[in-house]
């Protein structure tokens, strides 16, 4: 389940600029949140891996207007209630593993502080692939290596060459990474493509 920091008010979270590496995260996350909202605007169905307590998929459903799926291999923390609002759903599962999804079901993928925290990661990645339609994406939002988040949590996070090899290691193309929110943060993308494979 990832982690979600304590949540600022607008005026503190506006831009993601800060000197406090203890609040840095809570500062940019209304900022961060309309990024990816904006980034999968154009989706219909969109799944977010590791959803954690369904905070960003409440938001981008509202936002987008968009059907949104919520999995997270523990629901302890999910919003009682979700039945009010048809367009979110957040369930229990194993990301590795999402047969209720057909292949190219899902037009967008959002993964969001949860990378790190997966046990067999490309296994994940290649789950994504195959319900992600063709000329969908997926995207990685995680902490990097040497971040803030390391030195604030101590935990291990992956660099940012690392991130985007994964994803070409999940079948994704056009990969592209990147680092934001003043080097905290990898933002890292990739398109389901036409292979060799997949032409009759």
């Amino acid at each position: 389940m990832r982690r979600e920091p304590a949540r600022k008010s607008g005026a503190e979270a506006s831009n993601g600029v800060g000197t406090s590496p203890d609040n840095h995260y809570d500062r940019i996350k209304d900022w961060l949140w309309r990024r990816i909202a904006w980034e999968v605007r154009f989706a219909r169905h969109v799944l977010d891996i590791g959803c954690g307590s369904c905070e960003l998929d409440r938001f981008v459903a509202r936002e987008n207007r968009q059907d949104v799926l919520g999995i997270d291999i523990s629901d302890g923390s999910f919003p009682e209630d979700q039945g009010a609002n048809s367009q979110l759903d957040c369930r229990r599962a194993d990301a590795r593993k999402l047969d209720f999804l057909k292949d190219d079901s899902i037009d967008a993928v959002v993964s969001l502080y949860s990378l790190h925290e997966m046990e067999k990661p490309i296994d994940v990645l290649k789950e994504a692939q195959r319900i992600v339609r063709l000329g969908g994406g997926m995207l990685i939002v995680d902490f990097p290596r040497g971040s803030l988040a390391q030195r604030i949590w101590n935990e291990n996070y992956y660099a940012l060459e690392e991130v985007a090899e994964m994803l070409r290691q999940g079948g994704f193309g056009h990969v592209e990474s990147r680092l934001i929110a003043q080097g905290q943060l990898i933002w890292a993308q990739g398109c389901k493509v036409v292979t060799g494979r997949d032409v009759p």
